[in-house]
């Protein structure tokens, strides 16, 4: 017992001396992910300080102070630094010699694996052991052939025959059913990620469904998902609400993020904030990444916490973190943003996606040996985007064919991917270099960019800083995103050229500009940790959430936009649902768009109320539309009670801020019907005459209103004087002459002279009645004026 307890009282104070140790770092490591890659040896940068460290293919310092405070701080942090280090140094080796003395003792006293049944029952296990010429240093299965796991409890079984069981019949029960399990999950896995045709994909959960009903815990986790979205399987919220409970209790941290989307989205249970706070917390505690990116947006937006930009920051850096060191040298993946609502509104505007008739006749010209349409469905296929999937195979072979033809592009985009290396093209430096050299020389910035990449990390050459800063400036100056970003970062990080923040920052910005996400990576840790610009957490924030936006799991709005398409409304909904949580405000807004259509899976009496609130979140995110809804929503009633002063209030904020016609039209309607502000028909015409300024769509509905309007202010004119007072404050004297009474006889005579001619002539005209007048003998008319027969 003494020694137990000397042993916890060693590890206690281990544990408290390694988190003072971890505390006095986190300050410099906080920027690094939880599943950060590292570079191969041959990529990273050698003759680095030590100060410095590589994040997701770009180099940093672990501090953020200027040169001055480094300068002024050197000497006194060089004599405390010679004392803690000391401190340090015996502390750890006192504490070391400790624990291994003491985890020697813990070891020998370690409980003995004790024989179950056989010959040697409750003897202990002998290891190593010798069986049939070979030596076991743990328990094994071979010579049974039920596959029970048993040890000798002598060295030499043959020669003493002493054995037992390692596990009882239970225990070997349980672990053979989850073997059989995992073999079950990864056939369907291997299906899974092997097919392409849906077909197959259904096959392949057929037996995840199979492992999951054997308690395999990653089976029941994609079961789990596949029934709330309606992925390869029908779906079924309830069921898989009761996988997720399943998997909580077992500690899942999927499980628990989803869960608390359902608490959240009130799908399959009475909507709480509060438990889906609890289960975001504890999910990711357990390290989910999405339950990270939900709890930021929250402390960012204020949703169901106190609004707090510092958590916000905390929860968006983890996550941007995994994003950035996961994106690759030919860039991460293309997210595409549709939102519903204004394809509906605008039928003709392109959305992004490639029709299959135009991809077809792209593929043509490709074949027939454009050397465009080769590059162009190159990129595509690479990236993957706009209606097409990625494939790399493709993509080769389209690189490949306008290369031959002597593309510059194409070979650069070869170098890339043989640098990159995948399933399909082979890490290659050497085949990189070639690429990249003859694109270079015929001065195609995508090869200088390459070659600077190359010589920065001495890929297939030796590292070379001015070079690679020679071939960035080249192609910085010919607006590549790569050259520009990994310009930026030598100047940040003082690499072939002296530190210069603020050159820094410039290139940073004009690689955000082109959409490079390490760009708005680079730009949200100098905003946060106050680096060559003012420290600003809200920008920073901002940053970092469009960072986490670009994360892999960006793939679901395609498969969410495609359920709807396919007319599976209850599956779009529910997956833009849990896209709206993490903060994608396209997924806000198009979730609201199908509840406001109805979705059969929330109850017809709760749609309006969920859509008003994504339509409240999306329109703080400063969606034009979202916010016109919002007043439309107060307006009508829908989903709250009619409040016409609400209603103005976003209207007003839709037109000061987003310069929406829309909004402009509104609000002449509601001034000159007099609808939550006080009636005025003259503000009223200012704002019918703003909307058809800001929107030439809006020129047509703004006459017609403007004519009514105009009726409505004679009327109102007419209504408002009293014409027998006007007459008699008329002087005709005054108005038309002394002898104005002569004149209006002379016209009334002149009128009245007119008429009485005019009967006269009409009395003249009158024809005599037929048997009064003398017959006429008729005459046929010439020939040629008779009619045709």
């Amino acid at each position: 017992m003494g020694r137990r307890a000397r042993l916890g009282l060693v590890l206690c104070l281990a544990a408290l001396w390694a988190g003072g140790l971890a505390a006095a770092d986190e300050e410099g490591n906080q920027d690094e992910s939880l599943e950060s890659k590292t570079l191969s040896a041959e990529d990273q940068v050698k003759d680095h300080s030590t100060g410095t460290r590589v994040v997701a293919g770009q180099i940093f310092l672990e501090s953020g102070k200027s040169d001055s405070q480094s300068e002024d701080e050197e000497n006194f942090q060089s004599q405390e630094e010679e004392k803690e280090n000391s401190l340090e140094e015996l502390n750890s080796l006192e504490m070391s010699n400790l624990l291994n003395k003491d985890l020697e003792e813990a070891e020998i006293q370690s409980p003995v694996l004790t024989a179950i049944g056989g010959t040697a029952d409750g003897e202990p296990c002998h290891f190593p052991f010798l069986f049939m010429e070979k030596e076991y240093a743990e328990c094994t299965a071979d010579g049974r052939e039920d596959g029970r796991l048993w040890c000798a409890t002598t060295y030499d079984y043959k020669k003493d025959q002493k054995w037992g069981f390692c596990e009882t019949e239970e225990q070997s029960n349980k672990r053979r059913q989850m073997q059989e399990a995992e073999d079950v999950y990864q056939t369907g896995m291997k299906i899974l990620n092997e097919s392409s045709k849906k077909a197959q994909k259904k096959e392949a959960y057929q037996y995840l469904l199979k492992a999951a009903d054997m308690n395999h815990t990653k089976a029941m986790e994609k079961v789990s998902y596949a029934l709330l979205f309606g992925d390869y399987l029908k779906q079924n919220i309830q069921a898989s609400k009761e996988l997720f409970e399943k998997l909580t209790e077992e500690g899942s941290p999927k499980g628990q993020m989803a869960l608390g989307f359902l608490y959240a989205s009130g799908l399959g249970v009475n909507s709480s904030q509060a438990k889906a706070l609890v289960y975001y917390t504890f999910g990711a505690l357990g390290g989910n990444l999405i339950a990270h990116m939900i709890l930021g947006y929250r402390y960012w937006a204020g949703i169901g916490v106190l609004q707090s930009c510092e958590s916000a920051l905390t929860h968006y850096r983890l996550v941007a973190n995994h994003v950035a060191s996961d994106i690759s040298l030919t860039g991460g993946t293309v997210v595409q943003r549709i939102r519903l609502a204004d394809e509906v509104e605008n039928p003709g505007m392109a959305s992004g996606m490639l029709e299959e008739d135009l991809i077809q006749y792209y593929q043509f010209l490709a074949e027939k040996g454009d050397v465009q349409a080769q590059v162009g469905l190159g990129q595509l296929h690479l990236h993957g985007g706009r209606g097409v999937e990625q494939n790399h195979q493709r993509a080769f072979e389209y690189f490949n064919q306008a290369a031959n033809a002597g593309n510059s592009h194409a070979m650069a985009f070869l170098g890339k991917m043989y640098s990159e290396g995948s399933d399909v093209v082979p890490q290659s430096n050497e085949t990189a270099l070639q690429y990249f050299k003859k694109a270079a020389d015929m001065g195609n910035p995508v090869g200088q960019s390459g070659l600077g990449m190359a010589y920065l990390y001495g890929r297939g050459v030796p590292v070379n800083y001015e070079l690679a800063l020679k071939y960035f400036q080249k192609a910085a100056e010919q607006g590549w995103v790569d050259g520009q970003l990994q310009l930026g970062s030598m100047y940040y990080n003082g690499i072939g050229v002296k530190r210069d923040y603020k050159q820094a920052l410039k290139y940073f910005n004009l690689a955000s500009q082109g959409g490079h996400i390490l760009a708005f990576y680079n730009l949200a840790q100098m905003h946060a940790t106050g680096t060559g610009v003012m420290r600003s957490c809200h920008t920073a924030v901002e940053l970092f959430k469009n960072v986490c936006e670009r994360g892999r799991w960006s793939e679901r709005l395609m498969t969410a936009y495609n359920s709807y398409k396919d007319g599976d409304s209850n599956s779009a909904v529910v997956q833009y649902l849990l896209l709206a949580e993490q903060g994608y405000e396209v997924a806000q807004s198009n979730a609201a768009f199908i509840l406001d259509q109805k979705a059969s899976i929330v109850g017809e009496n709760e749609t309006y109320p969920r859509a008003l609130l994504h339509w409240n979140r999306a329109a703080s995110q400063g969606y034009t539309v979202a916010r016109i809804k919002l007043g439309d929503y107060h307006f009508y009633g829908f989903g709250t009670d009619v409040d016409y002063e609400t209603a103005f209030i976003h209207y007003r904020l839709a037109s000061e801020q987003q310069h929406s016609a829309q909004a402009m039209f509104n609000l002449g309607y509601m001034h000159e019907k007099g609808l939550g502000i006080k009636q005025d028909i003259h503000l009223a015409k200012r704002f019918y005459d703003m909307a058809a300024e800001a929107s030439p769509d809006a020129q047509v509905p703004v006459f017609l209103a403007l004519c009514k309007l105009g009726v409505i202010y004679s009327l109102q004119y007419v209504r408002e004087i009293n014409i027998r007072e006007v007459f008699s404050h008329i002087d005709m004297d005054q108005l038309l002459g002394p002898e104005w009474d002569l004149y209006l006889m002379t016209i009334i005579a002149l009128l009245l002279g007119t008429i009485i001619a005019y009967r006269q002539r009409q009395h003249q005209a009158i024809p005599r009645p037929a048997g009064l007048r003398p017959a006429v003998p008729q005459q046929e008319p010439p020939a040629e004026h008779q009619p045709p027969q």
